[in-house]
This record gives structure tokens, sequence and C-alpha cells, in this order.
């Protein structure tokens, strides 16, 4: 069964989202260790990121600690 995700087009990703989206355009999918890892930030900033990201539609939660990007529509 698949869930349809909707993209947020009004989302202003902060600094540190905007982060943690480069790393998900660099690699497409991503656990938050190799988030930490790609961008020094600590874990709770990692984690509230990808919170945000995930309620906007950008990305999406594939199974526990993984997380796949779906879209940026900046990029349309």
């Amino acid at each position: 069964m698949s869930v349809s995700v909707v993209v947020n087009e009004n989302f202003d990703p902060t600094g540190q989202q905007e982060e943690v989206l480069a790393v998900f355009k660099d690699e497409h999918r991503a656990n938050p260790l190799r988030i930490r890892q790609a961008t020094d930030m600590e874990k709770q900033r990692v984690n509230d990121a990808l919170g945000s990201l995930v309620d906007a539609g950008w990305v999406k939660k594939v199974n526990r600690g993984l997380y796949e990007f779906v879209e940026d529509p900046r990029d349309r």
C-alpha cells in the first residue's frame, strides 16, 4: 500500500533544513547518522529538520531510521 505525499510548495526551509536537503539531493536516501556526519549538525537539530521536511512533504520516511528525498518544488 503506497501513501501519497503532498508537497507543500509554500514551505520555506531554514538554513539547517537546507543543509539536510543538500544531503538528500546528493544521496537521495539517508539516515540521521549519515546526515549528522555530512553536516556536523547536532542530533536534535537533524531530527528537527527531518521532522519539518517530512511534514512539508519534501522528504518521506521510508522505514525506521531511513528517509528519502521526494521533491524540492523550487527545482521545477
